[in-house]
């Protein structure tokens, strides 16, 4: 597939000033197979984003079958998504460079594998280390997914339904975690939520290379090792330091792993700004509509995943869910997700980027609002239209803000800028839940009052998190266990409320951030011609 951006001599990087909008009808309109190759991109999309949430509803099981400490818990959970976070970049650039087809399929390889190992580990630091496997061949697959769209789809229009379709995947998974979760664990063992990704990949090895094809930078330069360890040392130590904190884990380690990341971040920003052929070309930033349009996909996960935090506590454990009706709940919400994703595509052609997206954040603002307002002590039916809401503002703002990303910069470094996309996704979803999470705990230990009675280790449990509290109450007489749960609930959802607000608020900031940066941002970026194979 050929694209010419520009027919200039090979520059220093993306000139921001360089860029224009060109006519649609100059691009190729893409044909059967494009949209066959959208449809197998689609496979490892569903389950790396599936990933990310189908694991905490095995964790009991887990806990209990290996005997584990609290820490190894912890770890088994962060180790994929921190490794994931830290590798997209690095992965992303080694896709422009040796073939985007050819690491996407190295990285299901990869993840069949490890899922196979951690279904069966013998030992919790066996499925440790295969949940760090499954983040290497993880990250290969989602900038992989991206940046071939982007060659695939040379056509903006047919692009945007191209890029609708892959982030209702995304967010569609994450949306399908818990239901299919608690499907498997309702009549399998725990590890039946990892081999879910093997048939699926599987299938995926089978048709990519008869559909999807290879592209990559025709002049990739030289492959940039120090870059590669620095963007490591950047994105590891940030997100263990969020993750670290919205724990309750010490505070220097959060500060510590903090200033090892920026002084990092701070040493690759300076080596890819002297770098003829630089792995990621930081001067994209300076482009308002990219940094704008990154910073949209970072805070729409973000409200996502803080949203599915509360909700997915109050279903269970206040209304007495089951995982599995839990999920069913929620199925709505997800499939208003994935069609606002595929609708607001002919909005986008008569709209400016800035307004679609500034109204989406409305709409994720609003969901916060029902529950700030109305929320405490809501019904399932109360928090399903919440969550409806909350997917019209994040399938439409993830749509564009993905078309954006790519069509701000050459089609030759598009997984380095699916890299970028990706990793705001992941920080998005790190921090949805750290700093949500936080602001939901500090408020639910202020208002939660406790029965006499209880020993130390009953009241740290129970003041801790509120699956911890309707432990306790298990363990005690009818009346103090009725205190309990009664004033755990009330606390809870007075939390949810306070933080519902705090998070309405950043929404609504979000959407005039948006309006600001987005204006006039429909650019593609040139900066010479450029040959994809």
């Amino acid at each position: 597939m050929t694209t010419t951006p520009s027919s200039s001599a090979r520059p220093t990087g993306v000139n921001p000033r360089a860029v224009h909008t060109p006519s649609p009808s100059l691009a190729p309109t893409a044909d059967r197979r494009a949209w066959f190759a959208l449809a197998v991109l689609m496979l490892p999309v569903l389950l790396v984003s599936v990933d990310n949430t189908v694991l905490s509803f095995a964790l009991p099981e887990i806990s209990r079958h290996f005997a584990t400490s609290g820490t190894m818990l912890l770890w088994i959970v962060d180790s994929y998504p921190l490794v994931l976070a830290g590798l997209l970049v690095a992965m992303g650039s080694f896709g422009d460079r040796f073939g985007r087809r050819r690491l996407l399929m190295i990285g299901a390889a990869g993840f069949a594998l490890f899922s196979v190992a951690a279904a069966f580990a013998p030992t919790a630091e066996f499925l440790l280390a295969s949940r760090v496997g499954l983040g290497v061949f993880g990250a290969m697959l989602m900038p992989s997914t991206l940046s071939l769209i982007r060659n695939i789809f040379t056509d903006r229009n047919q692009r945007r339904i191209a890029i609708a379709v892959w982030a209702a995947g995304f967010s569609a998974g994450a949306a399908l975690g818990p239901l299919l979760g608690g499907l498997l664990l309702e009549h399998f063992w725990w590890g039946s939520v990892f081999l879910l990704a093997v048939p699926v990949l599987l299938l995926m090895l089978a048709l990519t290379p008869a559909v999807v094809p290879e592209s990559r930078d025709a002049n990739p330069g030289r492959v940039d090792y120090a870059g590669i360890v620095l963007s490591i040392a950047t994105m590891l130590p940030v997100v263990y330091a969020i993750k670290n904190l919205a724990k309750g884990g010490p505070l220097l380690v959060s500060v510590t792993a903090a200033f090892i990341g920026i002084a990092a971040g701070t040493a690759f920003v300076v080596r890819q700004l002297q770098r003829r052929d630089p792995m990621l070309d930081v001067r994209l930033f300076t482009i308002r509509a990219f940094s704008g349009a990154v910073l949209v996909n970072l805070l729409a996960i973000f409200s996502l995943v803080g949203f599915l935090f509360f909700v997915s506590q109050h279903l269970q454990l206040v209304l007495g869910y089951t995982p599995l009706d839990a999920g069913l709940v929620l199925l709505p919400g997800l499939l208003v997700t994935i069609v606002a994703g595929l609708a607001v595509v002919p909005v986008a052609r008569r709209l400016p980027p800035h307004v679609v997206v500034s109204v989406s954040l409305l709409f994720s603002a609003l969901a916060y609002a029902m529950l700030a307002l109305l929320g405490e002590g809501g019904s399932a039916g109360f928090l399903m239209i919440a969550f409806v809401v909350l997917g019209i503002g994040v399938g439409a703002s993830e749509t564009v803000s993905n078309d954006l990303i790519l069509s701000t910069v050459p089609a030759a470094k598009a997984g380095a800028a699916s890299a970028v996309s990706e990793t705001a996704y992941e920080v998005g979803s790190v921090l949805g839940t750290a700093v949500l999470g936080s602001i939901l705990l500090a408020s639910y230990q202020r208002n939660l009052l406790l029965p006499a009675g209880l020993t130390s280790a009953q009241a740290d449990s129970a003041t801790e998190t509120l699956g911890g509290a309707v432990e306790v109450a298990s363990q005690l007489g009818t009346g103090n266990a009725s205190l309990l749960r009664d004033s755990a609930f009330h606390a809870f959802d007075s939390g949810v409320t306070v933080t519902s607000g705090i998070a309405a608020l950043l929404m609504i900031g979000a959407s005039v951030l948006a309006a600001w940066s987005l204006r006039g941002g429909a650019p593609v970026a040139t900066g010479r011609t450029t040959t994809e194979h």
